[in-house]
Formats: structure tokens, sequence, C-alpha cells
């Protein structure tokens, strides 16, 4: 590719991070997170769960450092579906960004609370009942069941290359338990 076509190309280079991004969001709709784990199934749960699986997702990726500009990828596809689903359910252009921007703000917010959870031993229950459930406990026995699956697909993603995962191949939550 010369010079000048690289400098104008129209291509999309997000294009590579599609079949991930599609990979965690497939994930996070999965009936046994809304129907074991009583994660509610509405459109902030459904949020919630999908913000869920792809922190787990960027915990792992920022683990290879060369992977910083896949991160931002990945992060520019969830803020354009966030816009465009937003956009889709009537939110106005006037407040778009707003609504985009504590979205934004939520999942870094998610990210650090899973992040401390899972490997540096702080309260898992507590981030779900947070960031998950919004404060309001379920029963322990949901958020027994929502904690494990969680742990166990949080180390399910170390033991997967971060090729595989740029591909797409996240680990299946019929094998997490």
């Amino acid at each position: 590719m010369s010079f000048f076509s690289k400098i104008f190309s129209r291509d999309n280079p997000n294009v590579k991070m599609q079949p991930l991004y599609n990979a965690i969001v497939s994930e996070g709709r999965q009936l046994a997170w809304y129907e074991e784990a009583q994660v509610p199934d509405s459109i902030d749960g459904r949020f919630d769960m999908i913000a869920a699986i792809f922190s787990l997702t960027l915990i792992r990726l920022e683990k290879d450092e060369e992977r910083g500009q896949d991160i931002a990828w990945l992060t520019e596809i969830f803020i354009s579906d966030m816009d465009g689903q937003l956009r889709q359910i009537g939110i106005g252009d006037m407040v778009v960004s707003k609504h985009v921007g504590r979205m934004m703000g939520a999942l870094g917010g998610r990210v650090g609370a899973y992040r401390e959870a899972l490997e540096n031993g702080a309260n898992l229950k507590e981030a779900i009942v947070r960031n998950i459930f919004r404060g309001e406990k379920p029963d322990d026995a949901a958020l027994d069941i929502l904690a494990r699956r969680l742990a166990v697909y949080h180390a399910s993603l170390q033991d997967c290359s971060t090729d595989a995962i740029i591909a797409g191949q996240l680990p299946a939550s019929g094998t997490v338990a």
C-alpha cells in the first residue's frame, strides 16, 4: 500500500475488533445471566451485563501491553454502539453525548471495581450489587451464582490467547459453571 493510500484510506481499523465486540455482546445477552443469576432483563440490566463482560475482557487485554490500540478501537465500537442504541430508543441528538459520557464513566468504574475484586482481593459481591443490581441486593443464591460465574469467566479469559480473544473467541458461558 502506498503512502498516500495509507493516509487517505477509508478503511476503518475498528473492523478488526468487531468480531470481539460481537462476542462480548452475545455473551452478555446469554439467558443464563438473567435466568439463573437474576440479572434484571431490562435495558439497564443488559447494559450492566454487557459492561461486565466488556470489563473482564478489557482487564485481560490490558495484560498484553502491545494491545493498547486494539483496546482503544474496541472502546470506540462500544461508544458507537451505545450511541446508536440510545438514538434507537428515542434519546435526542442534544443529549446523546451526555448519556454516552455517563455510560463511559460507568464503564470505567466497573473496570476498576472488577479489577480490584478479581485481581486484588476486593469483595466481588459488593461490586456486583453496586454495578449490576444498582445497589439492590438480590437473593443470596443468585448473587452467589453470578459472583462464581464472573470469577470463572475471568479465570477462563486468562487461559485464552490474546489473538484468540481479538478474533472473538471468548469462553462460552456454557463452559463457565
